[in-house]
Formats: structure tokens, sequence, C-alpha cells
């Protein structure tokens, strides 16, 4: 009987941070952000370390919720999104050819029919290895940059989940041997297997078809990442792939077996959602050298950044507290519930103050760093992997791009002499390598 497979995908942000705020700070970390180059030079790495795939984030604001300005997050290099990921995932696609790629796309903001034509084409493009990571977005800067005030989270799951259910029909409007393209006969395409739509919910109306022919996958990959009881449901009935954001073994076990009961309830298989935790990953040649460089590392953070990027997540000015104040006692919006108990499962078991809290988060999210030697890393990968708490790992570049370099040179050969990482990609699609 084969070993279980440890699936690892990369995180990327068009910034100058992903989770760790000193990244773009560190001597070895090359900030061209802004040029393609960077991106191809990744996408070859990360395949090159078998990644099943990478992912970007994307930030559709200038967050300003520290202080009522965004001063703070654009002037210290916070988490921003400077770039459109879509074209940056195009051009990833033509210098790969096995790696999976993931865009993120509110659903509160793109109507279905943009978005499951955007994907298919995507998927056409790539050969059939596109993600689509659904958010609903609920922070107030970015809906104000829609113009439109935000919506309450319940509400925001109701309108993914019809985003959802009429980008499924659409990409279901084309049969698969639709497209004939037969020149001697004259027959371009057989119109009886091409379909209307016809969806009527409750926030989405679209009458289909779709214009782009069925993709390689059918439909993109769905990944999702949100952390309330309503998110989880949504993850239950539709996610492939969730990331998620916990901070010890146990959280990660109580997480999945919580995800596994709904999924259940829907008549879904846990093997069908591969549930990956976050890791900030540190490498070095010997296990002092890793915890040097962490140390060095860490102290390359901004501790106001900090409060400024976690107001940016709960939705509330914590420029308001006291630093030594618990930050359990903070109020908060119940649009950003879900982010703020991921926070506090972090800062509970320290039970870390405010500014302690702003620290910790500033550094890595309060989400585990794994610190030493390949085999070091290898080890703590693997005891996470099989306690059951997770299906593998959504790492996040702690320095760029030697972080991931160091990773799939290093840690990952350790990982496939364990058996627990590929060592060719069996699949065609993305879906197909997830499921090998």
């Amino acid at each position: 009987m084969s070993r279980r497979r440890m699936r690892l995908v990369a995180f990327l942000l068009s910034g100058p941070t992903a989770h760790h705020h000193g990244m773009w700070r560190h001597p070895e970390t090359d900030n061209a952000f802004l040029t393609p180059e960077y991106y191809e030079h990744i996408a070859r790495v990360l395949e090159g370390g078998f990644f099943d795939a990478l992912f970007f984030a994307d930030i559709l604001a200038l967050m300003d919720f520290y202080k009522g300005s965004y001063e703070t997050v654009l002037s210290r290099g916070g988490q921003m999104g400077l770039l459109d990921p879509l074209p940056m995932l195009a051009q990833m696609a033509r210098v790969t050819k096995h790696i999976g790629l993931g865009g993120s796309v509110s659903s509160s903001f793109v109507h279905a029919f943009q978005t499951a034509r955007t994907f298919a084409t995507m998927d056409h493009l790539s050969g059939g290895r596109m993600a689509w990571n659904i958010i609903t977005t609920s922070s107030t800067p970015q809906w104000a940059n829609f113009g439109l005030p935000p919506m309450p989270r319940d509400e925001r799951y109701d309108v993914a989940d019809e985003v959802v259910e009429a980008c499924t029909r659409l990409w279901d409007s084309w049969e698969a041997d639709a497209l004939i393209v037969d020149k001697a006969s004259g027959r371009f395409a057989d119109a009886t297997k091409v379909h209307r739509v016809d969806y009527a919910g409750r926030y989405v109306r679209t009458r289909g078809p779709l214009t782009v022919p069925r993709s390689p996958q059918g439909w993109p990959v769905l990944m999702q990442a949100g952390s309330s009881p309503r998110g989880r449901a949504f993850a239950a009935r539709w996610a492939e792939i969730i990331f998620t954001l916990q901070h010890a073994t146990a959280d990660m076990q109580a997480f999945r077996t919580d995800i596994h009961a709904r999924m259940e309830q829907r008549g879904r298989r846990p093997e069908e959602c591969q549930i990956l935790v976050s890791v900030d990953p540190i490498v070095g040649e010997t296990r002092a050298i890793a915890e040097e460089k962490a140390a060095y590392l860490n102290e390359l953070v901004d501790a106001e950044l900090g409060l400024a990027l976690i107001s940016a997540h709960i939705g509330t000015d914590l420029s308001h507290y006291p630093l030594h104040q618990p930050l359990g006692d903070v109020e908060t919006s119940e649009g950003s519930r879900g982010s703020f108990d991921v926070i506090l499962q972090g800062t509970r078991s320290g039970g870390l103050t405010l500014g302690d809290a702003a620290k910790r988060f500033a550094v890595s999210e309060l989400c585990p760093q794994v610190v030493g030697t390949p085999a070091d890393i290898a080890d703590q990968l693997q005891a996470m992997f099989d306690s059951g708490g997770c299906d593998g790992f959504v790492l996040t570049p702690t320095t760029f791009p030697g972080c991931y370099e160091q990773f799939s040179r290093g840690v990952v050969p350790e990982l496939q002499r364990r058996g627990l990482v590929r060592t060719r990609y069996e699949g065609r699609t993305l879906r197909e390598n997830l499921r090998a």
C-alpha cells in the first residue's frame, strides 16, 4: 500500500511581503516584484521542486484601518497586491508545464460570467493547470474601491454559493466534444452540444452558454480559506484545496476533523479536499546557522506594522488600544470574525498582549516557523502530516526567492527520500496531480 502523499503549495503576493513582514528588507531578497522575470523564475523553481501548485493571494486596496490611513502599511512595506495576479499567471504558464497555477478572484465583485470566462480561458492556455482561490472579501476599503457598502459575512457566502453554482453551470454548458473544427465537412461545432444555462438566483443571473469551449479540467480546482463557521460550510461544499492558518498540531487536527465532518454531511469524501496549513520555512546548513538566520530575519520586522496589519485583518483600528491589553479584549467587526478567531487562537496559549501579538504577527502571522537543516524541517513537516493535522502545506516565503530555492534544493529531496513527495508529475492536469 503506497504512502499518503504530502501536498506542497507556494503562497505568493505581488508586493514586498507575504506573511513575514521583514522579507523585503532582507539583504538576499530580490524586490523586482514589478518585472515579469521575477515571476517566471519562481515558477520554474517551484516546478523544479515538484510543488503541486503556486497561488497568488490578492488585496484590492491599500489598507487604512490603522490610524485611519494607509501610511504605515505603505511606507513600511506591509501586505499589498501591487499587480493583478491573472496576467502574471499567464506568463508563468508559458515557462512551466506541470505546476498548478492559482489566482484569487473575489466572488463579491466579479460577475460569475466573467469569472467563468477568465478561468476557462486560463485553463486552456495552461493545459489544465488552473485553480481559483475563491475569496469573499470582508474589508471595507476593498468594498469602497468598488463603490459598494460592505456586505455581512453570511450574505457574502450566500453570494459566493450562487457565483460558484453559476460558474460550474457555465463551465458545463459546452460538452467535451462540442468543438469539431472539420475543414472538409465545414462543421466547426455541434450546436446541440452547447447549452443555455439560464441561472437565476437571488444574487446572480446569467443566461449562457459560456463563450469558451470546455477546458481541459472542465473547471478549475476550487480553493478556499474561510475560517468562520459559514466559511467552513462553504469550504465543505466546494473546496478541493483549503488554505488554513493554524498554530499548533492540536488546532490543525481539530480543524481537519471539523471540515471532514462537514464534508460528510454534504456527501463528499475526505480525499476530495486537500487541507493545507501555513508554515514559514527557514533553511540552514546546520541547525545553529538556521536559528541564527531566523533570529536575524525576525529582527527585521516592525511591530507597528504588525499592529496595522492585524487592524486590517480584523477591521478594527488597534491604535486606540494600549499595548499591554490582552488581544482577546479587543472589539472587532462581525464580518472579520473568522480572521480574528484565528489570530486569537495563536495568542491564547502564550497569554500574549497586543504588543506581543503584533510582533509575532509581523514575523509569521502566528503560524509555525519551521527552522533547521533540511532534515530538521522534513522531521517537523512529517510530524504534523503524520499526526493527521493536514494533507500538506502552504509554504510562505521568508526571503525571496532564496527561501523557495533552498527548500526546493534541500528539503524536497529529503521528503522524496521518505516517500512523502512526488519525484515526477504523473497527471496531465492539476486535479489529476492532486489525486495521484
